[in-house]
């Protein structure tokens, strides 16, 4: 039973390391804990960290686990805090990794979350230096001269940065001086240096203690004994077959290669003829580049070569036997350069922008530079073929680009020129630089209309200061050179007020009436207006603008007959005898306005008797609707009205008097009151004067008509001006005025006079149709 409950915390524990490991986490930010804090401590609030509540986390199953299973933290479920579970031991966790970062995750079960936290651990001077060994022998010859150096073992401090070692200290230095060199990876390494010569017959072994110092606050130190054995003068030296070696390696040769096997002999024998090959020091580079086996004498690299950091090496070798005497050979190594650096291209100086009608002109200066050399070394420099630019070397190296000619803005404002670089190794390398070239803009092109012409319609009567339209004109140039002025020029008629009619924006070409404009009077009107940049010189054009005056029914009909000035009215004459459809008379009205406007149609309002008389609609004509009997009333009082077909129309009316007659041979008095019903005793002397009053006032009336039919024909042409006719179909039910306003068809009539007519009345009794139908108004009328 007990295995069997051990078994599923570790089930469990491994399905939620699976999980764990497919779940996408939550990345957080990091904490800071410094090394060896106690168990406890307080490190950071995840439930604030992650908005959740205390009791979600209790809820949810909230825990901490580690990637290596180790509970460095522990979470609080109460509070929510990250605790420290374990004391942390930096040195212990990341070794000499810095920063020493260890990730935990916080899992939620119910639902699955996973969050994942960084802690960094931060070092404290708690490890002292420490030497490998606790003793170091040295054997040094007793002729041995001051200032030689022997290289010592170094310390190391588990602590990192600051707190690792500073420096080294030797003491007693009665002899000796240790100096202290920076190695590789920041480490500090001992030298003992040689400062008063040894006698070995007085003291053949030395004692001396080496501490090395850290940089903490306090410091902390280590010590290691060096024992120094004076050895006796050996009399042979070891010696090297080749004192002097060149060799040559390509730079991209791998690590571990060979270069080359130096070999020393010794004829001493024993420990004297042992040899043992090491480096000279005095070149902290070689040791780092390469390394010695000290029983075969083969040097090989250990780090990667680069031709073009160092061409080559002087490496001493040593070989020293075991009595502390040594020989020196020198190799020369020799780097062999490949080609493994692009070109560089330096970019000395770039002119943008530059005029657009400039001739040839400079607009970069550069180098190029490539750190191989020979071949590899050797460069082409090139542009692409699309740009009106080209290269030109100068001194060795440097090229400056130039313009090929005059450039032109409104083509192309901007280049991108791409200088490519390469080199003649194998394979070759290339390197690119782009340069922008803005092309700056100068006055080289006038505005232009977006149309050489622009009609402008705007309907009479308008406000004062109505937008009438908008001209436009474009400038291909930038900047000031583009800001277009417009303005309005003198017009080519003298007599065109134009500053009255028309004013113009001058900033966007908003045309505007200056005041209110009249159809009757001004139809159209022309004018020019000009559009001038900013540039210097200043550059201009200029477009036709055709106004055109849209009517409105502004005008009322005016009746020209019959004529109503308020003098006697005219009176009709019919005979009784009529039949229907006798004319009795036409309504001429003219319009001064145009198109629908001026279409013109006839009503009858009013009639003493109704359906006695109609009017024909289309041309004003009044007939007779029906046949007249002897009880019909003798006069009679029509009201016509005459209206347009604007919106809204406009109207007037007219009145006819219409007097119903036996005859035209009898006289006739208007006013039947006058007349007697009873004979007079001289009543033939009364007809008589009205007879010659009425021949008389003929006479007037003839004359009078043919001084207005003469002042009609006169005005013909100014009607036929300023009453154009509509386009298109004419409507049926107006009248066409766009004549002299006469009849459209022509009329004779006959005049009788009313034999008892005391006013001298007149009539037109007759149209006769076969006459000529080209007569004007005034011959429209025969006078017997």
């Amino acid at each position: 039973m007990e295995a069997k409950s051990e078994h599923f915390p570790r089930l469990r524990q491994v399905l939620l390391l699976f999980v764990f490991l497919v779940h996408t986490c939550a990345e957080r930010g990091d904490y800071i804990v410094v090394e060896e804090t106690e168990s406890g401590s307080f490190v950071a609030n995840l439930a604030k960290d992650l908005e959740l509540g205390t009791r979600e986390l209790s809820l949810r199953g909230a825990r901490v686990i580690s990637k290596d299973n180790k509970n460095h933290f522990k979470l609080d479920i109460q509070t929510g805090d990250l605790q420290v579970n374990e004391k942390p031991d930096r040195e212990e966790l990341c070794g000499p990794i810095q920063p020493c970062v260890l990730q935990f995750q916080m899992l939620l079960e119910e639902p699955l979350e996973v969050y994942r936290f960084n802690i960094l651990v931060t070092d404290i001077n708690d490890n002292a230096p420490v030497f490998p060994e606790a003793e170091m022998i040295l054997k040094i010859l007793e002729s041995s001269l001051p200032g030689s150096a022997f290289p010592l073992k170094n310390a190391q401090d588990l602590d990192i940065g600051i707190n690792d070692i500073q420096n080294y200290t030797i003491y007693p230095n009665s002899h000796f001086h240790v100096l202290t060199h920076n190695g590789s990876e920041g480490r500090k390494y001992p030298e003992l240096v040689l400062d008063k010569s040894l006698d070995r017959e007085e003291q053949p072994r030395l004692r001396l203690t080496l501490m090395a110092v850290d940089g903490g606050v306090p410091p902390k130190t280590g010590t290691a004994l060096v024992l120094i054995d004076v050895l006796d003068i050996n009399d042979n030296a070891p010696e090297f077959a080749q004192p002097f070696s060149r060799v040559q390696i390509a730079e991209n040769s791998p690590l571990g290669s060979l270069i080359v096997t130096v070999s020393a002999r010794d004829l001493d024998t024993g420990t004297n003829g042992e040899i043992v090959y090491s480096f000279f020091y005095g070149d902290e580079e070689i040791a780092k580049t390469f390394a010695v086996n000290e029983r075969t004498g083969e040097i090989k690299i250990i780090k990667t070569l680069d031709y073009e950091k160092i061409v080559s090496y002087e490496v001493n070798i040593k070989a020293s036997d075991g009595a502390g005497l040594s020989g020196k050979c020198t190799v020369i190594v020799e780097v062999l350069d490949i080609n493994d650096n692009t070109p560089e291209l330096i970019m000395a100086s770039v002119i943008s922008p530059i005029p657009e009608n400039s001739p040839e002109t400079t607009v970069a200066l550069f180098s190029i530079q490539d750190r191989d050399s020979g071949e590899n070394g050797r460069m082409v420099c090139s542009i692409q073929e699309d740009v009106p630019f080209t290269l030109k070397p100068t001194i060795e190296n440097f090229y400056k680009l130039v313009t090929d000619g005059a450039l032109d803005r409104e083509t192309r404002a901007e280049y991108n020129i791409t200088i490519r670089v390469t080199d003649l190794g194998s394979p070759r390398l290339k390197t690119e630089h782009t340069i922008i070239i803005l092309v700056s803009d100068v006055n080289d092109n006038a505005p232009a209309f977006s149309q050489a012409s622009y009609t402008l319609f705007i309907r009479e009567n308008n406000s004062p200061a109505l937008h009438m339209g908008t001209i436009s004109a474009t400038d291909r140039d930038s900047g000031a050179n583009a800001q277009v002025t417009y303005s309005l020029l003198p017009p080519h008629d003298p007599h065109l007020a134009l500053a009255s009619l028309v004013s113009i924006n001058a900033d966007n070409g908003h045309l505007f009436a200056v005041r209110s404009l009249d159809y009757e009077a001004l139809r159209a009107f022309e004018f020019r207006v000009g559009a001038t940049d900013a540039g210097s010189p200043a550059l201009s054009s200029e477009a036709l603008v055709r106004v055109v005056v849209m009517d409105d029914n502004d005008n009322a009909p005016f009746v020209l007959y019959p004529m109503q000035n308020g003098s006697a009215p005219c009176t009709e004459l019919v005979p009784r005898a009529a039949e229907a459809g006798y004319l009795v008379t036409k309504v001429v009205a003219v319009d001064s306005d145009s198109g629908q406007n001026a279409w013109l149609s006839y009503q009858l309002l009013k009639a003493t008797e109704p359906g006695l008389f109609s009017v024909w609609a289309h041309n004003g004509e009044v007939r007779t609707a029906r046949l007249l009997s002897e009880r019909e009333a003798p006069k009679h009082r029509l009201l016509v009205l005459v209206k347009d077909n604007g919106e809204p129309p406009l109207s007037v009316t007219v009145t006819l008097h219409v007097l119903l007659v036996d005859g035209f041979s009898q006289p006739y008095l208007p006013l039947p009151e006058v007349a007697s019903e009873e004979p007079h005793a001289d009543s033939l002397t009364v007809y008589l004067v009205i007879a010659l009053a009425s021949v008389s006032s003929l006479f007037l009336f003839s004359v009078l008509m043919f001084v207005a039919m003469k002042l009609c024909r006169r005005n013909r042409t100014v009607f036929e001006g300023r009453y154009s006719l509509p386009e298109g179909h004419f409507p049926g039910h107006l009248v066409d005025i766009s004549g002299t306003g006469t009849l459209s068809q022509n009329y004779q009539y006959e005049v009788y006079l009313a034999g008892s007519s005391a006013t001298s009345e007149f009539k037109f009794q007759r149209a006769l149709n076969d006459m000529e139908g080209n007569a004007n108004l005034g011959n429209d009328f025969g006078f017997n």
